[in-house]
């Protein structure tokens, strides 16, 4: 579905797929050391800047500067060219401007936000890589079965954490890496000189990773670095494409369904209380809802109530046994990667209820334990995962949430119960 001639890329899916003994499976372990995240544990994403630290687990009163605004201020703007041809640039921190002779036609990406900005963009068959494929992949198209004419073609993609390797980008021949060159810096045997190396031989990086949960950057950016909204980054990354005119559009709806929450959210003491965790042996994996960044960008809108806001965890996430699950007794259990293929809900209930202590949960006994998406999120995700999480803490005031079963896709809503219009957001994206 992409609109760019994409005829070299088989033949390098190809090239990673016959020479990579090295590239094996899906890495599942030891990311915690790199910015990662399993899907079974939790992500070392930085520790929390001072602002962060003072107050930021509080509910948000949620006004059009609450960091979930989408017009991005002057200074913000990318400088991509109105013109259709010639050279042109786009700018993003902490990379700076960049220039490009033409739109890429083979990009690396790793987190998946990435890949979900090129398919809102019209080129996601110009994705060669991306963070656990067999994981996102099914999952974006879970949400796309909902956007006539959209899907992912993921099967034949590496993951980037097998060999992260120079070795590696060399055999993807990438024309863009939109991956952050601060973060890249922080990865065994890279360093900068590596970074200037792939950008001078193989094509420049356009990336920002700790916008993801506004943790500080190494030493050696800090002075220059600057954070963005989710779809600030997927502004700038739409212009290295020149889909400006597709970005905006797609803006719009995400503004008029952040209007649409806003209007009619709650006050803050009719909230209910709810945690985000997933589910481990003994342990719940736990992340907050409310602080800044934007891997947070589907449940910070809703402003549940932090049912551990004031915990302090060495990054964005921490652990609790039954018992401290019991004692801050949540209204809502968000389970995060529960619309993915690593996750089985009916399994997950069925833990719950079997425990003694997880069985006397609010959450389990009113049967609020909800399957949850991902955090690595692009706007499209983060279209549905907002809309989803509207309705299962609010069910009296944007609608029942029908439900997920277990392999099965975005359930269907009735066209009256949408809080955003999938027409519009499908033709949007394909063109039409």
């Amino acid at each position: 579905m992409g609109d760019s001639d994409d005829s070299r890329r088989p033949t390098r899916r190809q090239y990673i797929a016959g020479g990579g003994a090295l590239l094996g499976g899906v890495l599942l372990a030891g990311c915690a050391n790199n910015g990662g995240e399993t899907p079974d544990a939790g992500a070392a994403d930085g520790e929390p800047t001072a602002t962060e630290r003072t107050g930021a687990d509080q509910t948000p009163t949620l006004t059009a500067t609450d960091g979930d605004t989408d017009t991005p201020s002057p200074t913000d703007q990318s400088t991509a060219t109105a013109t259709d041809s010639g050279p042109y640039t786009a700018t993003l921190s902490p990379v700076g401007e960049v220039a490009f002779d033409s739109v890429p036609e083979n990009v690396f990406t790793m987190y998946n936000q990435y890949a979900d900005m090129l398919v809102a963009l019209g080129h996601g068959d110009a994705v060669n890589s991306m963070f656990v494929p067999d994981m996102a992949g099914p999952t974006m198209n879970h949400y796309y079965e909902r956007l006539e004419g959209v899907s992912f073609e993921w099967e034949g993609l590496v993951n980037p954490y097998d060999d992260f390797s120079k070795e590696f980008f060399y055999g993807l021949d990438s024309d863009v890496h939109l991956l952050d060159p601060a973060w890249a810096t922080t990865q065994q045997n890279w360093s900068r000189s590596d970074v200037e190396e792939i950008t001078e031989n193989l094509g420049p990086f356009f990336g920002n990773f700790y916008s993801g949960t506004h943790a500080d950057p190494p030493e050696a950016y800090a002075d220059s670095y600057q954070y963005y909204t989710l779809w600030e980054l997927f502004g700038h990354v739409a212009d290295v494409f020149r889909e400006r005119e597709r970005y905006e559009r797609l803006n719009a709806v995400h503004s008029d369904l952040l209007s649409t929450i806003r209007a009619d959210l709650p006050p803050e003491d009719e909230r209910p209380t709810a945690v985000r965790v997933t589910l481990g042996d003994g342990q719940f994996w736990t992340y907050h809802l409310n602080r800044p960044g934007f891997w947070l960008a589907d449940t910070r809108p809703l402003g549940a109530v932090d049912a551990f806001g004031s915990e302090q965890w060495d990054g964005l996430w921490g652990s609790v046994g039954y018992e401290t699950m019991a004692e801050a007794d949540p209204d809502v259990i968000l389970h995060l990667w529960g619309m993915t293929p690593r996750y089985d809900m009916a399994s997950v209930r069925e833990q719950l209820q079997s425990h003694s202590v997880g069985q006397t949960l609010s959450a389990v006994e009113n049967d609020r334990v909800y399957a949850q998406g991902m955090r690595y999120q692009g706007p499209l995700m983060n279209l549905f995962q907002i809309e989803m999480t509207a309705k299962q803490l609010y069910p009296d005031v944007f609608g029942e949430w029908p439900g997920y079963e277990n392999g099965e896709h975005y359930p269907e809503i009735p066209a009256e119960e949408q809080l955003f219009d999938r027409e519009r957001v499908a033709s949007i994206v394909t063109g039409n």
